[in-house]
């Protein structure tokens, strides 16, 4: 009985440590990479719309050692007389674990989410954007998160952001978990975390801008810093 005892811990302390050494192995002084496409569009003489983004996350700038591939998409509404966008979505993630472990977990993802443009001054542009995410993850009780965006658009050759425009983008942004348990004695800390972002970006056209910048992201126990590649397109 003892010894049976003695067998059964002895496993899941091995577990454990396996777990960690597996954490402990993310080389959080390699850069990464995520290549983003974002799109919306509005249906013609019509306040209701989609948008979605596809954005392919690599552990390493070559890419071939996959983080996350995300494809989201979502139903909006635009209010008469309003800049405001709400937006009802769905989100299917699959995450990749660092290394040459072909492992992935899926996560599928309901949110709702307001978007919120202010203009300061002549040319500074702003945008505040508050999600709430219902997240089922692979292996995972069912939560909630929220998250707040602020960003900020200032275009230097130009008074506003269309064609020709170049300009620098800054933006932020918190994750907060609204629960702590994710199942099987699990728990996580109600900060998730935490994106802070500088790039610079050229307008195309009216509607297709493209940026390049460097996002460093802070989780509870990991932080690493991301290029990215980003295109936004409107239609």
């Amino acid at each position: 009985m003892r010894a049976s005892l003695f067998s059964r811990l002895s496993v899941v302390i091995f577990c454990i440590n396996l777990s960690h050494q597996a954490s402990a192995q993310i080389d959080e002084d390699q850069l990464g990479a995520w290549y983003m496409y974002f799109w919306n569009t509005r249906l013609e003489n019509s306040n209701f719309g989609f948008q979605g983004d596809i954005q392919h996350r690599n552990w390493d700038v070559p890419g071939g050692d996959l983080e996350q591939l995300l494809i989201r998409g979502g139903f909006t509404w635009t209010p008469e007389g309003s800049n405001n966008t709400y937006t009802l979505g769905y989100a299917n993630i699959e995450t990749g674990t660092f290394g040459p472990s072909g492992i992935t977990t899926r996560e599928h993802r309901i949110y709702q989410e307001a978007l919120i443009p202010q203009r300061l001054g002549s040319r500074v542009f702003l945008t505040h954007r508050f999600r709430l995410e219902q997240r089922d993850v692979e292996g995972q009780d069912f939560r909630n998160r929220a998250r707040y965006f602020v960003a900020m658009n200032y275009p230097f050759n130009q008074d506003n952001l269309g064609e020709g425009a170049f300009y620098l983008s800054l933006y932020n942004e918190l994750f907060v978990n609204l629960e702590q348990s994710i199942g099987d004695n699990r728990k996580v800390d109600y900060f998730d975390r935490n994106r802070t972002y500088v790039a610079l970006g050229y307008s195309v056209t009216d509607n297709v801008r493209l940026q390049f910048g460097y996002m460093h992201q802070e989780t509870d126990n990991l932080g690493k810093g991301q290029l990215q590649f980003n295109l936004f397109h409107r239609f």
